[in-house]
């Protein structure tokens, strides 16, 4: 990491494991990383507002859904660091990383409440995958990340 950014903070986010009712995981193409990457709806907390309700906004903003139930609140936090092209850049330069708290959903609505063209669209396609396949698409520098809530999942649909 450049040293410059070593004293930046880590942004407040969270994460969000949506399972369908075959255990199946929402994942999704961002817009603005085209390439073959596919991550789980993730976002920032606001100022003042819970894990839970920020877990519950960002998948709503990101995906339209509402229908979910509250499963699991994986403990502790997951944290990332951004590779040296994104510092600065990304979160307008004031962050280096990301500390999420991360949450498990059963999406309990049809596939039809699902709508990516929200108003500031994050994923221009979706799909559901399968548990063992989310570390094979997800960007490098989320990958333990990805790797420690598959852990998390696994003990919960095993």
């Amino acid at each position: 990491m450049k040293k410059e950014f070593n004293k930046l903070p880590l942004r407040k986010g969270v994460g969000i494991v949506l399972l369908n009712n075959k255990n199946k995981i929402f994942v999704g193409k961002r817009i603005d990383n085209p390439n073959n990457y596919w991550q789980m709806p993730q976002g920032g907390v606001d100022e003042g507002e819970d894990y839970l309700n920020a877990a519950l906004r960002e998948l709503e903003e990101e995906t339209s859904i509402t229908s979910v139930q509250l499963i699991k609140e994986i403990e502790g936090y997951l944290t990332y660091d951004l590779p040296d092209n994104l510092l600065g850049i990304i979160w307008k330069g004031k962050y280096k990383g990301q500390r999420q708290k991360w949450f498990i959903f059963k999406f309990e609505g049809k596939e039809k409440e699902i709508n990516l063209k929200t108003k500031k669209p994050e994923f221009f396609e979706w799909k559901w995958t399968n548990l063992e396949n989310i570390t094979d698409t997800v960007v490098d520098f989320k990958f333990e990340v990805y790797k420690k809530v598959k852990e998390e999942v696994e003990k919960i649909i095993n």
